[in-house]
């Protein structure tokens, strides 16, 4: 039997799975609130360059299964992502890797570069396990890395001091010995040509797919109450039920875009400004993403600002300590209970940060659940 779906959210998960649902002969409606499909991997083009809107977009998975499902969308190039920090102007490699120990100590050999960070560890006198985010830093790799790639950056991007932080958000640094600036370690890693917005919209081109932008579920639960199998729900799962419970909290991100009249501002896609005093946390440059694709004479750039999150701004991190691991925790009891005809995906539906693999590999299982194949 052929059955209706409803699909809060054009996004990565949202739109998964209703190509995986008209595939297989199913009529899907999609809603989404904002003016255009592609949620937050959504890409315009500017001067001929494809700019990340919603923040800066690296494709990367260990899973070849899904670079392989990705790939019938969309051909990618081969990009390797080796951000920069900038502090007070001084450039390191991130990871942090032996270009960075070389730039920070001079020195040349993984043994010596071990050596510089067990001594800079044993200085460090903690009492018992780290009991924050500062102390587990300082016991991974000592004071100098610390201060200048990790607290300034990590304290901008939460909004609060490194001490208050929990330490299980960094259980691991990337510390490398190597020479190689290659950020992931993922074997299967790019940028699509053309940008990412191409492969919603070839995801969503179906027949049996009606697309409606500028749409909020909320205003429209009377129109779309109704007549739907399921519905897929990829907003936030407190707001769905009027924050009954409470509101989960989210870390969001404010984007100042330029074009700039030059071919080249900043000599890499992605510079991370790690100094507590420069309000932002990362420039974007968009050309870099596709080796200089685009006007010549032209570049566009991102300035991304994280802010502090409240009800009707856009969420970008959920803040997972233990409160609001708590507080899901209940909503998710509640879907199931009083809502098992509806499926909560992706980051807002399930209060967690995907990367966009793990985006694809969700909304797969949970079509997986639906049609049993």
């Amino acid at each position: 039997m052929k059955k209706e779906y409803l699909v809060i959210g054009a996004g990565l998960f949202g739109s998964v799975f209703a190509f995986e649902a008209a595939r297989r002969g199913h009529h899907v409606v999609v809603l989404e609130k904002r003016d255009h499909i592609g949620g937050n991997i959504y890409t315009e083009e500017i001067e001929g360059i494809q700019v990340h809107k919603y923040g800066a977009h690296i494709f990367h998975t260990s899973m070849k299964n899904i670079w392989e499902y990705i790939n019938r969308f969309a051909t990618f190039n081969n990009y390797v992502n080796s951000p920069i920090a900038n502090y007070h102007n001084e450039i390191y490699n991130l990871p942090f890797n032996m270009n960075t120990f070389n730039k920070l100590w001079g020195v040349i050999t993984p043994d010596e570069a071990k050596r510089k960070i067990d001594q800079q560890k044993k200085n460090i006198v903690l009492n018992g396990k780290p009991q924050n985010l500062e102390e587990q830093a300082l016991s991974l790799v000592g004071p100098d890395v610390y201060i200048k790639l990790v607290k300034g950056y990590t304290e901008k991007q939460w909004g609060i001091s490194a001490k208050e932080l929990p330490a299980f958000i960094i259980r691991r640094l990337p510390v490398r010995f190597t020479y190689d600036n290659n950020y992931f370690n993922d074997p299967y890693q790019g940028i699509p040509i053309g940008g990412y917005t191409q492969i919603i919209e070839k995801m969503l081109a179906s027949d049996l797919i009606d697309v409606h932008t500028g749409t909020d579920y909320f205003n429209s639960i009377n129109e779309y109450s109704g007549g739907y199998e399921k519905i897929i729900f990829t907003g936030m799962i407190d707001q769905f039920y009027n924050y009954e419970l409470g509101t989960l909290e989210y870390r969001s991100l404010k984007f100042k875009t330029q074009l700039k009249e030059t071919s080249n501002f900043q000599g890499n896609a992605v510079v991370n400004y790690t100094d507590e005093e420069t309000p932002f946390t990362r420039i974007i440059e968009h050309k870099h993403f596709e080796f200089g694709n685009g006007n010549k004479d032209k570049t566009v750039i991102t300035y991304e600002y994280p802010t502090t999150w409240s009800k009707g701004a856009e969420p970008y991190y959920p803040i997972n300590n233990k409160r609001n691991k708590e507080l899901y925790t209940k909503y998710s009891e509640m879907a199931k209970s009083k809502n098992p005809e509806i499926i909560f995906g992706g980051r807002l539906g399930q209060y967690r940060y995907y990367n966009m693999d793990q985006t694809i590999m969700a909304a797969l299982q949970a079509v997986k659940q639906e049609f049993g194949e």
